[in-house]
């Protein structure tokens, strides 16, 4: 959990207004109390997949830590590249993993293999395919080639003492090669965080009970799960919560005492959102509460004792709408991820026609295509409700419209976020 207890006062200056914030100014007002949570742990490197780096990686050794050849053929010195006609004697062969130990007398060669360590005074490859071998003796033209060509210099890929890889960094599996290359086999990372999610509401019931008149199954904490579960944090779910203040209270006491974050679904909608603010006026802070944003609007952020909370909608693509533009970016900043744009942004013609009036910025699920004119082109996924669900399945993108925006056209441009295996 962090260590801060409150969140700092929000200055009575600002343009802000808890009841209906813009997303950037939502965004903007998050990202202020975000102070990544920095407890350090050490791990193998064959285990750090996604996990994030806890200080800079100095790179032990060079990479390459010699001069390797890049390809198969014949090493000689520049030198003999003053005549037009060149003619060598090959005086031995040189393997990957094998350094050949003998002196190379000047208008000699040898042969080389692709990995192998360049011999000492030798700075030239040429390809074995623009050779002529006759027994021990190559000939080939000088021409098109150059002092130091078709090697792999000592430190070309990195250098002894260099930031391998900066703090803060996700894991991927190039970094694991990388680190690998460099020998190294520990290495220093975040703790993953500890976050809690739950659902509320009468009308929820879990998978594989028989629903009754009126009931609904939970898919919230379904997704919420798998959503997690691709951040890499520690996520402990607390199952549905009825709609009861004594308790909801209980289960926010008991995943304060646990979580760096809480994420619950439900219960912030327009008709019980002073439920929420009063309950969180006992327990902690609330400091927004609904949102100019479709779908999403209700969507609380503040703090329980020691820990970030997120009150999401109830209607699950809103759910997966709120996580993708606000948690997921949170949950990386606290994690200690540096990030520079948290969901990155293209444009693509839009294939059809949105409805929109000015007042809230929309995320519409679409799908990127291409036509049968092999050209790029966004469209909607349907029915955009918040409750279908299977618009995000159809989905592989967020098609953006501004606040201020009104209906688009077919054919106009339109900003999209394209899904990065978040969702």
């Amino acid at each position: 959990m962090t260590n801060n207890t409150s969140l700092p006062a929000i200055n009575n200056t600002d343009d802000y207004d808890p009841n209906s914030l813009s997303v950037d100014q939502a965004r903007s007002i998050i990202h202020r109390y975000l102070n990544p949570i920095r407890r350090i742990e050490e791990i193998a490197v064959y285990d750090s997949l996604e996990r994030i780096t806890a200080e800079d990686l100095i790179a032990p050794l060079s990479v390459p830590s010699s001069d390797y050849s890049a390809m198969d053929g014949y090493a000689f010195h520049s030198g003999e590249l003053r005549n037009h006609d060149v003619t060598l004697r090959v005086v031995g062969s040189v393997f990957a993993g094998h350094p050949f130990q003998d002196k190379v007398p000047p208008g000699c060669a040898v042969r080389i293999m692709t990995g192998a360590v360049i011999p000492e005074s030798l700075d030239t490859v040429v390809m074995q395919e623009l050779v002529v071998r006759e027994e021990e003796i190559i000939r080939f033209s000088s021409h098109g080639i150059t002092a130091g060509q078709n090697i792999r210099r000592r430190g070309e890929d990195i250098r002894e003492g260099a930031i391998a890889i900066p703090r803060g960094t996700r894991i991927t599996p190039a970094h694991m090669g990388l680190m690998a290359s460099l020998g190294m086999v520990n290495l220093r990372v975040y703790e993953p965080l500890k976050v809690a999610f739950f659902s509320t509401g009468d009308e929820l019931v879990g998978v594989g009970q028989p629903l009754q008149n009126g009931q609904l199954y939970d898919s919230n904490r379904y997704s919420l799960k798998g959503l997690l579960t691709s951040l890499r944090v520690e996520a402990r779910d607390f199952g549905v919560v009825r709609d009861d203040p004594q308790a909801l209270k209980q289960v926010f006491h008991e995943a304060s005492l646990w979580a760096d974050v809480i994420i619950s679904s439900g219960g912030v909608s327009v008709g019980d959102a002073d439920f929420i603010k009063n309950l969180m006026a006992q327990l902690g802070q609330v400091v927004f509460w609904k949102l100019a944003m479709k779908p999403g609007r209700p969507l609380a952020y503040g703090k329980i004792k020691n820990s970030h909370f997120f009150g999401l909608p109830g209607n699950p693509v809103a759910v997966m709408v709120t996580f993708y533009q606000f948690v997921q970016h949170a949950l990386a900043s606290l994690a200690g991820q540096e990030i520079r744009e948290s969901v990155p942004k293209v444009r693509y013609p839009l294939a059809g026609q949105i409805k929109k009036i000015p007042g809230r910025m929309e995320f519409q699920r679409g799908t990127v295509f291409q036509n049968s004119a092999g050209q790029w082109q966004v469209k909607t996924t349907g029915n955009q409700s918040s409750g279908v669900l299977s618009s995000m399945t159809e989905a592989n993108c967020f098609i953006v419209l501004p606040m201020d925006s009104g209906s688009v056209n077919d054919g106009e441009w339109v900003e999209v976020e394209l899904f990065q295996g978040i969702l």
